[in-house]
């Protein structure tokens, strides 16, 4: 006691060191932390004001005292220290080994920090993220320093890892892609990242479709990488490509028509400008062959290509009647538009010329376009053989059995010959008894149509007592008695022929002798 005074009589007379006098009132060692100003006391205490120790523990902890001017990390933000000084939670001279650290880790509010514990965080446990030896506020706090490991992208996508993950669960992505220049929409939606990004390949992936859609490209890179003017993204099977924006809209079947119909030949569609014209697609459906040319639309449309919709009435050939149906190549046999086609009848129908020429080349003078055979008109009776009696009710075939009618006999025997009764010992030429009001019906009159008058008993007699023998054209017979008679003659024609001077028609028997 008696030394402790006296250190202090000294002290006070400025006789003793002041580091003497500072140990004699010093509490206990200071921590290790500052052992270096163990003799320093002014590093930390202004005599006789505890109100300024404040300020001491800031100057020297300059981050801490950054973040209570900054209002950050647990000295700055923490109301529970606000106004406090270090001391009430930091005790000093509590020796070397003392944990100046007031803080019960079960109880501490990390909310009042810059990294306040959320989801997964919470139930992490402190040592995890401070380390040993290391202070606190040292703790990182950047994602990547603690999950590099768990980072499946290698670093490819950098280290801004909250904007895909969060502390809910690191596993579960909850990157908004449309914040990027390729937002998701529709299909896109639903892919899985590593359809784009393949190995967790993330910088330069390409956002043109091709490169990611090239192995469902059906066209075989025909129709170029240009995939967006067809294709969406919310359909890849459905096309949204308007054809009516080109130069060749789709119209009626058209617009069923696969691309690959049209466009199948092309090894480029940007690069090969395609013909527009019908014929360069439809040249395999010309079942013309060529021969009407190439202008297809005069006669085909879209709507449908198997009908023709030519107007025929527009030409110097309307088509009528039986026309109407007839096939264009039944009269089109040749190119159409550098062949003039004859317009008459015989024209076409020379093959169907029964007649072979003998009528002549003007067939409408008996037939129409209702029908080759329909209502067939012929004025018989301007010709050398008009139809009077029963000829005007025979049929045609009964004189003419072959179409060759200039070939036809107008001889009444050539179609009587079956009728003549006389067997041709009258001849050939029936006019003179038989008219066409009947074969039956005949007339003759002996006396005035030949030079040989019946009278007595010639009147009843049959015709073929006197016409025994066949005649070929005109009847030359004699007209004397003797001709019929010779064989009458009992004189044995001592007398002459002269028979008419003793005998007459009445009888053969009954004879007159003139001396």
């Amino acid at each position: 006691m008696t030394l402790a005074l006296g250190i202090l009589a000294s002290a006070l007379s400025g006789q003793a060191p002041a580091s003497v006098m500072e140990r004699l009132v010093m509490p206990g060692d200071v921590i290790k932390g500052h052992a270096k100003y163990e003799d320093e006391c002014s590093k930390c205490h202004k005599p006789f004001s505890k109100a300024l120790q404040r300020d001491l523990c800031l100057d020297c902890h300059e981050k801490v005292a950054e973040d209570v001017e900054k209002k950050l990390g647990y000295h700055g933000l923490s109301p529970d220290v606000k106004d406090v000084e270090c001391r009430h939670c930091h005790t000093e001279h509590k020796g070397r080994d003392f944990n100046a650290v007031i803080m019960d880790s079960e109880l501490f509010d990390h909310a009042v920090t810059d990294y306040e514990l959320k989801g997964a965080h919470a139930r992490v446990k402190c040592a995890l993220c401070h380390k040993s030896g290391k202070k606190y506020r040292d703790a990182p706090s950047g994602c990547i320093d603690c999950h590099e490991e768990d980072d499946t992208h290698r670093g490819d996508l950098g280290k801004k890892c909250k904007e895909c993950h969060d502390e809910r669960s690191w596993r579960k992505a909850s990157f908004d892609h449309d914040d990027t220049d390729f937002p998701l929409k529709d299909k896109h939606e639903d892919a899985s990242c590593a359809s784009c990004h393949p190995n967790e390949r993330y910088k330069k992936t390409p956002d043109d479709c091709y490169t990611c859609h090239r192995l469902n490209d059906v066209h075989n890179r025909q129709y170029g990488k240009k995939c967006e003017e067809c294709h969406t993204a919310k359909d890849w099977e459905k096309t949204t490509f308007d054809h009516d924006d080109t130069d060749f809209p789709l119209k009626e079947k058209h617009r069923d028509a696969h691309c690959a119909a049209c466009h199948g030949k092309q090894k480029n569609v940007y690069e090969e400008d395609l013909k527009t014209d019908c014929y360069e697609c439809h040249k395999n459906d010309d079942i013309h062959k060529g021969r009407y040319g190439e202008k297809c639309k005069e006669c085909h449309t879209p709507k449908d290509w198997d009908r023709s919709i030519y107007d025929h009435d527009e030409t110097d050939f309307p088509l009528k009647d039986k026309h109407e149906d007839v096939r264009c190549d039944a009269c089109h046999r040749g190119p159409a538009y550098d062949s003039e086609l004859k317009t008459d009848c015989y024209g076409c129908h020379k093959v169907n010329d029964v007649h072979r020429g003998q009528q002549g080349k003007v067939c409408e003078k008996c037939h129409n376009e209702k029908g080759w055979r329909s209502k067939v008109f012929f004025d018989h009776d301007l010709t050398r053989f008009p139809l009077i009696g029963l000829h005007s009710i025979s049929t045609c075939e009964e004189c003419h059995p072959s179409a060759r009618y200039k070939d036809t006999p107008i001889g009444c025997i050539d179609c009587h010959r079956a009728d003549d009764d006389h067997e041709g010992t009258l001849g050939t030429k029936c006019g003179p008894c038989h008219n066409p009001n009947g074969w039956a019906l005949w007339r003759f009159d002996h006396e005035s149509q030949t030079d040989f008058k019946l009278d007595g008993a010639h009147e009843d007699l049959n015709c073929r007592s006197c016409h025994t023998q066949k005649v070929k054209g005109e009847i030359e017979m004699s007209t004397a008695c003797y001709g019929c008679h010779q064989k009458d003659d009992e004189h044995r024609g001592s007398f002459g022929l002269g028979c008419e001077r003793c005998h007459n028609t009445e009888s053969f028997e009954k004879i007159r002798i003139r001396h």
